[in-house]
């Protein structure tokens, strides 16, 4: 079960939002410089490819706790980058205003509450239990 939990929550940052990022509110932004871009790209590949990691270690070599560990690090470092945004002028708006949101509630920033939530609790099983 832990290993399908970890799978399911590697999906956010692993291959929707590269998905989501790729399009004209981020990547192919034409508000957007360069440089932001090109770190864009780099924190897309990135994410993507430590998800595959986490997806090779879960399934192939059997491990849960690192790769719990690692999106665990991926998705916490978005809620603190999340909290720490008025330091730095970070926003969950577009560049045209718009948000995606229900009721106020951005729904990136939801699904990785949920996201790190989940992946949390993975890790702090393989504390708790015996190594699979």
């Amino acid at each position: 079960m832990r290993r399908i939990v970890l799978t399911l929550a590697l999906i956010p940052f692993g291959v929707l939002t590269p998905v989501l990022e790729l399009g004209v509110t981020h990547v192919v932004n034409p508000d957007w410089p360069g440089h932001a871009r090109l770190h864009e790209v780099w924190q897309l590949l990135t994410n993507s490819s430590l998800a595959m990691l986490c997806l090779w270690l879960i399934w192939c070599s059997r491990q849960v706790r690192l790769p719990a560990l690692v999106a665990f690090i991926i998705s916490l470092a978005f809620l603190v980058a999340y909290a720490l945004s008025p330091l730095y002028g970070g926003t969950m708006l577009h560049s045209d205003g718009s948000e995606i949101a229900v009721g106020g509630v951005n729904l990136a920033v939801a699904m990785m509450l949920v996201t790190t939530i989940a992946i949390g609790a993975v890790l702090a099983s393989t504390f708790r239990a015996a190594p699979d």
